[in-house]
């Protein structure tokens, strides 16, 4: 019988990850995504609490080019302009999805080693 490591996310329980760093790096994009969506319910009150959190997730995921246009890039955003739109899904939607599709592993497992 073969033993394979798996790990959770501790933000998003249902997602499986093959490797840790990249457990990591899912983490630390949904607290961002959860603060940026604070900070946007805060100046903008009349969004829906969904709204919020959809724009914190697409902020989120898009770091590295909001990064940019706040550092004098503002072009850096036509990247955005001229992707094929990506509709964040609600959390309970994401759940249900994760749920069908099966777990692909990010990189193959490693052969266990032979006994010496």
């Amino acid at each position: 019988m073969a033993v394979e490591v798996v790990y959770r996310s501790s933000r998003d329980l249902e997602r499986l990850f093959m490797d840790k760093a990249e457990a990591d790096r899912h983490d630390k994009m949904l607290e961002l995504a959860e603060l940026l969506a604070e900070v946007l319910q805060k100046a903008v009150p009349s969004l829906t609490e969904q709204q919020v959190e959809e724009a914190g997730i697409y902020m989120a995921k898009n770091r590295d080019v909001f990064a940019k246009a706040f550092k004098s890039q503002p072009d850096a955003l036509s990247e955005l302009l001229s992707a094929p739109v990506e509709v964040a899904q609600p959390a309970a939607a994401v759940e249900v999805a994760e749920a069908v599709e099966p777990v692909t592993p990010a990189k193959p497992a490693k052969a266990p080693k032979a006994a010496k």
